[in-house]
């Protein structure tokens, strides 16, 4: 199988949270590049603060998403993120943090993304910190990855946009709306996958690809 598909996400996006589980079973097919790319959606114009209206929002949200998916959200994430209002709502660090990995680890970044989606959504830990990013790429293995996010170097600034902007430059040829989302390349085509984060079936996804 000499198929590609291009994971389109945010690590701040509850929703891609939810859609863990089925990414993680595409990463089990033999022969299938999954490649993620960061669109940068709540980085940069997209970022905003963590007031008490979009706290209650979010949470509201991610209801929606624990009945739906299984995937969990702690009290410590309620109360020491959403709750948290000295830290912005900004996927920025950790779109640098995924970046870092990408250039020195690429087959850990899915792990790195699930890392940080836990550290937030469970442990309630603050990953718009490049700190405490930087300590939990050490906690990975991640030497390599959390010694250049500590540096933050131009190099890494500058493949950090040009993913971005590689994700984004995608997700308009496209058409699609927001994220996550699932694009497969076979054969010089791409087209979007069905992806129903609440409600997907990893087999019938499979057939999709197989069929393509």
């Amino acid at each position: 199988m000499d198929k590609t598909v291009h994971y389109l996400f945010d690590p701040l996006c509850g929703w891609c949270y939810g859609a863990a589980p089925v990414v993680s079973s595409l990463l089990k097919v033999p022969g299938l590049n999954v490649k993620l790319q960061p669109t940068g959606l709540f980085s940069g114009a997209g970022a905003r603060p963590m007031d008490a209206a979009f706290a209650a929002f979010a949470w509201s949200n991610d209801q929606r998403i624990l009945s739906m998916t299984g995937q969990p959200f702690s009290a410590q994430y309620r109360e020491h993120v959403l709750a948290g209002r000295s830290q912005m709502f900004d996927s920025g660090p950790a779109t640098l943090a995924l970046t870092a990995v990408s250039l020195t680890a690429p087959t850990q970044a899915f792990d790195a993304l699930k890392a940080i989606q836990h550290a937030r959504y469970v442990d309630g830990s603050d990953v718009t910190s490049l700190a405490v990013l930087a300590d939990l790429l050490w906690a990975l293995g991640l030497a390599d990855a959390a010694a250049q996010l500590s540096q933050l170097d131009a190099a890494l600034l500058s493949a950090c946009r040009s993913s971005v902007a590689q994700a984004q430059r995608l997700m308009q040829a496209l058409g699609a709306r927001g994220v996550p989302t699932l694009v497969l390349e076979s054969g010089g085509r791409r087209q979007m996958l069905n992806l129903d984060p609440g409600n997907s079936d990893p087999q019938a996804l499979l057939r999709q690809i197989a069929a393509a």
